[in-house]
C-alpha cells in the first residue's frame, strides 16, 4: 500500500485500515504500544492529535514505513532526467 498524504485526517482511514489488516483490535494495538484503548481510538478519531513519536510507533507495529519526499509540481512531471521535456 502507497498513500500520499496531505492533511491529517487523511491519516485516520489509513491506520484504521493498516490495523484492521494486520488483524488487530484497537485494545491489542493499544496494548502492543502501552497506550490505552480510549488514546488509541482518540487518534484514530482526530489523527492531529498523534505526536510524531506515537505515529512512528504505530507505523514500526504495523509494518508501515512513513516516508518524506519533496512534492512533484504538475509541470515537473513533464520534464526527463536532465529537466528537459520529453
Amino acid at each position: 500500500m502507497q498513500q500520499i498524504l496531505s492533511l491529517s485526517d487523511q491519516l485516520a482511514p489509513l491506520l484504521q485500515a493498516a490495523r484492521k489488516a494486520a488483524g488487530l483490535s484497537q485494545t491489542e494495538l493499544a496494548r502492543r504500544l502501552d497506550l490505552s484503548q480510549s488514546r488509541m481510538s482518540a487518534m484514530e478519531l482526530d489523527p492531529a492529535s498523534i505526536r510524531l513519536d506515537q505515529l512512528l510507533s504505530i507505523c514500526a507495529t504495523l509494518q508501515l514505513e512513513l516516508v518524506v519526499q519533496t512534492k512533484v509540481s504538475p509541470e515537473s512531471k513533464q520534464l526527463g532526467p536532465t529537466g528537459q521535456e520529453w
